[in-house]
C-alpha cells in the first residue's frame, strides 16, 4: 500500500519491494507457455519484416514487369507475381508494414479513448459514468463491421479513415477495463490519502489508477491488435481501406481474388499470414492472461 507524506504531497509512490520478482515469475509463466512462445516469435518476425523492409525487399513493391505477369514462384520471383508482374514476397514485406502500422493506429485510438472515458467515468460515478456507460453500449449493441463502413461511407476511403473507424470499435473493450479497474481502486485508502494531501484529480488517475490496470491493458493490446489487423484486412478486402498502388495483406487478396484459378499463389501467402498473425497476437494475449492471473477480455461486441 502506498503511503504519502504532508512533507511531499506529490510523493510518487515507491514500488513494492517485490516488483522485479513479479516480473521475472510473470516472464518465467509466459515463456513456459509454448503457444504463447509461439505467437511471440511469430510476432517479432513479422515486426522485423516490416522494420527492415528496405533491406529485405528484393525488388521495388511497385515496380511492374509485365513480362512476369502471374509468374508463379520461381528462382526470379520467389513467391511469384502478381497481375502487373509485381513481386509477391516484396509486396508482402511491405505489406506487413503498412497493415501493422494501421493497427497500430487503430489500437491507439480505442485505447486512448476508451482509457481516458473509462478512468473518468469510474471515478466520478454518478451521472457521468451513466452517461458514458450507454454510450459505450449503444457501441457495442451497433454492428461492428456495419459501423466501420458507415464511418468510411462519410469520411471517404482511406487508411486513416479506415484505422479512424476501426478505433472507434475498439474503445469499449478498453473502456471496461478502465472503469472497473477505476472503480476498484478509487475507494483504497491510499487515494483518499492523496486527496486530503491535496493531490489533483489528473495526478490521482495517472500516479494511482492507471498503474494498477496495466496488467489487463496488455492483455487487452495483444488481443485487440490481432482484431485490428482483421478488420484492416476486411476494410482493404472491399476496398475501403489502403487505396493502389500501396500494398497490404488485405489489398493483395483483392487482387488475388480475381486470378484464383490462374494464380493460386496470390491468394494463399497472404491469407495464410494473415490468419497466422492474427492467431499468434491472440497466442500472446492469452498467455499474458495467464501468465498475469486475468481472465481472457472479451472482444468488442461481447458482454
Amino acid at each position: 500500500m502506498t503511503t504519502l507524506t504532508a512533507a511531499d504531497p506529490a510523493a510518487v509512490p515507491a514500488p513494492p519491494a517485490g516488483g522485479r520478482s513479479v516480473r521475472g515469475r510473470v516472464l518465467r509463466r509466459l515463456l513456459h507457455n509454448p503457444s504463447a512462445v509461439f505467437g511471440i516469435v511469430v510476432v517479432l518476425i513479422v515486426v522485423l519484416l516490416a522494420l527492415l523492409a528496405p533491406w529485405l525487399a528484393p525488388y521495388d513493391p511497385n515496380e511492374q514487369d509485365l513480362l512476369s505477369r502471374l509468374q508463379p514462384p520461381s528462382p526470379q520471383h520467389l513467391l511469384g507475381a502478381d497481375d502487373f508482374g509485381r513481386d509477391q514476397l516484396s509486396r508482402l514485406i511491405y505489406g506487413a508494414r503498412v497493415t501493422l502500422a494501421a493497427a497500430l493506429l487503430a489500437v491507439s485510438i480505442g485505447f486512448v479513448l476508451g482509457v481516458a472515458s473509462g478512468m473518468l467515468a469510474g471515478f466520478a460515478g454518478g451521472r457521468l459514468d451513466s452517461l458514458l456507460s450507454r454510450v459505450v453500449e449503444i457501441l457495442m449493441a451497433l454492428p461492428g463491421f456495419l459501423l466501420a463502413v458507415t464511418v468510411i461511407a462519410v469520411l471517404g476511403p482511406g487508411l486513416t479513415n479506415a484505422m479512424l473507424a476501426v478505433g472507434v470499435l475498439l474503445t469499449p473493450p478498453f473502456f471496461r477495463v478502465a472503469r472497473a479497474s477505476t472503480q476498484t481502486v478509487r475507494e483504497e485508502t491510499y487515494i483518499e490519502a492523496s486527496r486530503a494531501l491535496g493531490c489533483t484529480t489528473w495526478r490521482i488517475l495517472t500516479r494511482h489508477v492507471l498503474p494498477n490496470m496495466i496488467a489487463p491493458i496488455l492483455v487487452q493490446l495483444a488481443i485487440l491488435f490481432g482484431l485490428a489487423i482483421t478488420f484492416e484486412a476486411s476494410l482493404s478486402f472491399i476496398g475501403l481501406g489502403v487505396q493502389p498502388p500501396t500494398s497490404t495483406w488485405g489489398s493483395m487478396l483483392t487482387n488475388a481474388s480475381s486470378y484464383m484459378a490462374e494464380a493460386p499463389h496470390m491468394v494463399y501467402v497472404p491469407g495464410i499470414l494473415i490468419a497466422l498473425t492474427v492467431l499468434s497476437f491472440s497466442l500472446v494475449g492469452d498467455g499474458l492472461a495467464k501468465a498475469l492471473g486475468t481472465n481472457r477480455p472479451s472482444g468488442p461486441g461481447t458482454r
